[in-house]
């Protein structure tokens, strides 16, 4: 108790209201230079020589590693605290992007934009400020904290991806990787906010410590987990290919660069109003339901747009559609593994979720770039990703919204 007593007073200037103005521009600054990425597909494709499926490859590899790394970083952070690898995963990135700018061929590319960025992105997105959110703040706070600091994530896009158009446009694509760089590093001291005391078999409050193997043993010995897993597949699946093919597929369909990164400043807008809605949201009403409802209604907004003829007008209201489902998923998945398995190894378990999303982004982005070259349109991989969206809200319906049963509960 006296440890405890002694940290609280050290870091007596961190308010909630300070944690989440930090947590909120942490997830700003690491969501919105990679949202951009599809804006450097074409100009460094063109300087290089190369077809749409390298850098759709490098993309699809960030994925993959941001997914592998996350439960390990989850898991760094439970257990030693968070602020180490905040600020690991912050220079990570920073490097990764700066780095890039002097890419020129596939293999140092896939280094780069995949494995720095990919890993960088493990230690310092906005899944570890929710983490934190829920280590740190009280229960009030939480649902709405959660839904802030994602929806600061989509104002992140919305802040980059015009202003990524911009840069390229007037400095050129290796100077806005350079300054995008830059910005990452003030995630550095904005992490202090967030340091959380390391996990102690002897912590107040914590009867019987639960390990991480039973921890582990425990989330995929249960069914709901299990189907929440699979069903964040489908939201890696479809974010990671619009990201990225989007811009390339409005300029195919005759449209500008400029409508496509409009129309990712949009979804990153109206995700704002989606994240925070569904973050209150997810304080009233079954999660499950809400859920369903996202990868449903996601499924008839990408039927639609795809069928619709391409105009800036159809793109600019699919964005917005689509915006107030981008991330409205994860407030309700971090508040059902919370619910379900407590806060002591919240940003393990929930990492693993976020595996799975993970996975279906490398798929959603390399087949993206692999389909287009071999078939010469993105229709296929359109059509998978309403297949994939009726399916998850199937999934998530008979998922059980109550804490585990443990023969020697400990308090979270």
């Amino acid at each position: 108790m006296t440890q405890v007593a002694q940290a609280a007073r050290a870091l007596g200037w961190r308010t909630p209201a300070v944690i989440i103005l930090c947590g909120c521009l942490i997830s700003l600054l690491g969501f919105g230079p990679r949202s951009a990425f599809g804006f450097f597909l074409t100009p460094m494709s063109q300087a290089n020589g190369w077809g749409r499926d390298v850098f759709a490859l490098a993309f699809a590899l960030q994925n993959l590693l941001w997914g592998i790394g996350q439960p390990f970083a989850g898991a760094v952070a439970d257990r030693f605290g968070m602020l180490r690898v905040l600020g690991i995963g912050a220079l990570m990135y920073a490097a990764g992007l700066a780095l890039m700018a002097y890419t020129t061929s596939p293999i140092t590319l896939q280094v780069t934009a995949g494995v720095l960025v990919g890993f960088g992105l493990s230690g310092c997105s906005f899944n570890l400020v929710i983490a934190a959110f829920g280590k740190l703040l009280p229960e009030r706070y939480r649902g709405l904290a959660i839904g802030a600091g994602t929806a600061a994530g989509s104002f992140g896009q919305f802040l980059f991806a015009p202003f990524g158009v911009a840069l390229i446009d007037n400095v050129g694509w290796q100077h806005a990787l350079l300054v995008f760089s830059s910005l990452l590093l003030l995630i550095v001291p904005l992490a202090l906010a967030l340091a959380t005391p390391p996990n102690s078999p002897g912590k107040a409050g914590v009867a019987q410590p639960q390990s991480l193997t039973s921890a582990l043993a425990e989330a995929f010995g249960h069914r709901s987990y299990v189907l929440l897993v699979f069903g964040f597949f489908t939201c890696g699946f479809q974010l990671a290919f619009i990201t990225l093919h989007l811009p390339s597929y409005l300029i195919d369909r005759g449209l500008s660069a400029q409508v496509g990164g409009w129309a990712l400043a949009t979804i990153g807008l109206f995700n704002i109003i989606g994240s925070i809605s569904v973050g209150w949201l997810s304080t009233r009403y079954p999660r499950r339901y809400l859920l369903a409802l996202n990868y449903f209604l996601r499924a008839v907004f990408i039927a639609a747009f795809v069928l619709l003829p391409a105009s800036p007008v159809t793109t600019l209201l699919f964005a917005a559609g689509m915006g107030l489902m981008w991330l409205s998923t994860v407030p309700p998945t971090s508040g059902l593994v919370s619910l379900m398995f407590g806060t002591r190894w919240l940003a393990t378990l929930y990492g693993f979720a976020f595996f799975s999303h993970q996975v279906g982004g490398f798929l959603g982005a390399w087949m993206g770039g692999l389909l287009y070259e071999r078939t010469g349109s993105y229709d296929i991989v359109w059509w998978l990703a309403v297949a994939f969206g009726l399916l998850s809200a199937v999934i998530n319906l008979p998922i059980e919204e109550k804490p585990v049963l443990r023969a020697a509960p400990a308090a979270a």
